[in-house]
């Protein structure tokens, strides 16, 4: 899974651990979400799309392998 955490964070002015306490997670979560080491649950793509102002599908994409 890819993610644009990192890009939407940034536009938004956000550190990694202003987002994490935003979405109720550890800075270490945020850290393996951008590096796209950890899939979240459907409620955690959605609170961190939510902060982000952006949409799940705009923050998240999973590629075809990921689906298998």
């Amino acid at each position: 899974m890819k993610t644009r955490i990192r890009e939407l964070r940034a536009k938004t002015g956000l550190t990694q651990e202003e987002l994490a306490r935003e979405v109720g997670v550890r800075r270490e979560t945020i850290v393996f979400l951008e590096q796209g080491k950890y899939n979240p649950s459907l409620k955690l793509a959605y609170k961190v799309a939510r902060v982000l102002g952006a949409s799940i599908e705009e923050v998240f994409t999973f590629e075809e392998e990921d689906l298998a």
